[in-house]
């Protein structure tokens, strides 16, 4: 297996969002953290060769959407973000 990451964004080098209290920016941290775990599931997934580990990160970019989806649907709950500061994320190609 390759060793490298294909994606070239990271969470990190997006700005930072205002946070107002505590549970803000624990919240927008969580939506960082879920969009690099995100980015790198994708990538094991690009590099992947085994079935196995094919397999693993398809369950893994599963997982890591559905929790970003829920982060960005409290974000929004919340009134800290709009939907469309987020980029859309690719569709679910990896439904069973």
């Amino acid at each position: 297996m390759k060793s490298f990451f294909s994606h070239t964004t990271y969470a990190t080098d997006e700005p930072d969002l205002p946070a107002k209290d505590e549970d803000e920016k624990r919240l927008l941290n969580e939506l960082k953290l879920a969009r690099t775990e995100l980015e790198i599931a994708y990538s094991g997934f690009d590099n992947a060769t085994d079935p196995d580990l094919i397999d693993c990160y398809i369950y893994k970019v599963n997982a890591v959407l559905k929790r970003y989806k829920f982060l960005i649907g409290k974000a929004v709950e919340m009134n800290i973000v709009k939907a469309a500061d987020f980029t859309p994320l690719p569709k679910e190609d990896f439904q069973d």
